[in-house]
């Protein structure tokens, strides 16, 4: 398994989430869900302006073997979509921590601090 990167936070359901600079919250999912998945070859991400709770199904990550839910990490209100990203799913398997789904304006920044620290996350894969 590659290196879990510690900047990030984890959901236990495989989503990372980064916090910028300007406060938004940037989402993707991790290496250890790509792998499991496989040849990821089709995404299905949340609409813009979309409302978010954490935990909720928001989308879809198909691969060759299986089809998964992608869960919200914390609640808010998505602001950008990684479009290019759907064009070239393949993306997700080469560079998972650059590959992000959206971002979002958190509702409640404070969920953030209940996810998984990379040491965490790690425990439970």
């Amino acid at each position: 398994m590659s290196t879990i990167p510690a900047d990030l936070r984890y959901a236990s359901t495989h989503e990372w989430a980064r916090l910028e600079t300007d406060g938004t919250v940037t989402v993707g999912i991790t290496d250890h869900a790509q792998e499991a998945l496989g040849d990821i070859v089709f995404l299905e991400l949340p609409a813009l302006d979309s409302n978010l709770s954490a935990g909720q199904p928001i989308g879809v990550v198909e691969s060759v073997k299986a089809a998964s839910d992608i869960h919200a990490p914390i609640s808010g209100t998505v602001i950008a979509v990684n479009d290019g990203l759907t064009e070239v799913p393949e993306g997700v398997n080469t560079h998972p921590y650059q590959s992000w789904f959206y971002r979002l304006q958190p509702s409640n920044p404070s969920e953030l601090q209940q996810l998984l620290d990379a040491d965490g996350y790690q425990a439970i894969c």
